[in-house]
């Protein structure tokens, strides 16, 4: 399997969780939206038929032409499918109700696992000079979430902070141990992100707890607080960084974007293009 992390390329995300209600597409859209506005260029792939990440960033239904519907039963180059959003540096590659017939249509292609993983890998996606590429998976371990995994050098899991929350980790991991045996052995956690924490309040700060010690390392020291204003920026069409950008919500998905930043700096693209 080729691996996009050889020269410029870039590194591909996978936010998933099969749970919905968890602050997933959030999560992907302003992780995607921080990580621009601290000079990385990143394409959100909505993988959901919701198309819940296309509207989030301001791009209505009659203007998503090609979507990932197209990508995968058309097999249409992704550059076909990319729309440039109104922040310079994040594109997206937007999705419709289209897809939510998707995994059917799939099920006889000899392919339908790796389609995502092929197309992320055609040479023209270079011309995109991109550092990022986050996956907004479907509230589901479908064959749409499958691809998202096979294709993706690691998983990013928003996790809310409820009393149930790690209980429905253990599914994913089971998938996810399943996609290394076979299609993706290089596939790895990037992290477990909490979200819509309330700092005030004491089951959050012991699901904080609890999740800390059961997955150590995992988690991520970035935690997303339950944020009025986190839940007011979809309906404007705007990451919440746009929205409001001096938030409590802002700031946190600017503290995450830092940790992933961390891990996968980008100032090496520049400097082995002036050594």
């Amino acid at each position: 399997m080729s691996d996009l992390r050889a020269g410029f390329a870039p590194h591909i995300l996978a936010v998933a969780n099969q749970k919905g209600g968890v602050g997933k597409t959030t999560t992907a859209i302003n992780l995607a939206a921080a990580l621009v506005e601290q000079g990385a260029r990143v394409l959100l792939v909505d993988l959901d038929p919701q198309g819940n990440a296309s509207t989030g960033l301001g791009v209505p239904p009659a203007s998503r032409k090609k979507t990932t519907y197209d990508l995968l039963i058309d097999e249409i180059p992704l550059i076909e499918t990319v729309v440039q959003t109104e922040y310079d540096g994040l594109m997206i590659c937007p999705s419709n109700s289209d897809l939510s017939s998707a995994d059917i249509q799939l099920v006889s292609n000899e392919k339908r696992s790796f389609l995502l993983h092929d197309a992320l890998r055609e040479s023209t996606v270079a011309a995109l000079d991109l550092d990022f590429i986050l996956i907004d998976c479907p509230p589901s371990l479908s064959l749409l979430t499958i691809n998202a995994l096979v294709s993706s050098h690691a998983v990013l899991v928003p996790l809310q902070a409820e009393f149930f929350a790690l209980e429905g980790l253990s599914q994913l991991m089971l998938t996810i141990r399943e996609v290394r045996k076979g299609a993706n052995p290089g596939l790895r956690i990037e992290g477990v992100v909490l979200t819509m924490v309330d700092s005030r309040n004491r089951l959050s700060q012991q699901v904080e707890g609890d999740v800390r010690t059961t997955l150590g390392e995992l988690v991520f020291k970035t935690v997303i607080p339950r944020n009025v204003r986190l839940s007011e920026a979809p309906s404007y069409a705007q990451p919440v960084l746009a929205y409001d950008s001096v938030s409590k919500g802002s700031e946190a998905y600017r503290a995450l974007a830092q940790e992933v930043l961390a891990r996968h700096p980008i100032s090496h693209r520049f400097n082995e293009e002036t050594a």
